[in-house]
């Protein structure tokens, strides 16, 4: 007795509440767009905070070095953590239709967006680790997902 042939398997793609999670590759889209606009946002920044150094750059190791790094941390944070509020996407996020929501499916609030961001900084400072989890998590969650309790969905597309 012979088998029938089997159709090849094609997994479901991993969902949250019925919406498809950001495949990696997506992920990896929209964090390039988003870094060619943080870059630009932190010139910006960096310019604005010319005036009050008098135009000189600080002393490397100084205490006004420490607080204009804390000064664009600052930057970067009220723009991540503003979009994933309001809305729950940066442009980046938007130009490849994904979004970050919390367990609800809503736009995580304050305090899970501040976490989140937390946990982005330690996953870029383990050489990117925590975004490669995504590709071994079976909800293709990384490690600030997972730990901050949100996802990153990929909207239906219009039309």
């Amino acid at each position: 007795m012979t088998d029938a042939p089997q159709a090849p398997s094609t997994a479901s793609p991993p969902l949250h509440n019925g919406r498809v999670l950001a495949r990696f590759v997506l992920r990896l889209a929209a964090m390039g767009y988003d870094l060619m606009l943080i870059a630009s946002v932190v010139m910006l920044a960096g310019f604005l905070y010319l005036p009050v150094t008098g135009g000189e750059a600080p002393e490397p190791g100084s205490w006004a070095a420490l607080l204009f790094q804390l000064y664009l941390l600052g930057v970067v944070y009220l723009f991540f953590v503003g979009f994933w509020m309001h809305g729950g996407r940066t442009l980046g996020m938007l130009a490849w239709r994904l979004r970050l929501v919390d367990g609800d499916g809503r736009p995580p609030g304050l305090g899970r967006a501040s976490l989140r961001f937390a946990l982005c900084l330690l996953s870029w400072a383990t050489l990117g680790a925590g975004f490669l989890w995504a590709l071994f998590d079976p909800q293709n969650r990384a490690f600030h997902d997972r730990y901050s309790g949100t996802w990153l969905i990929r909207e239906p597309q219009d039309g």
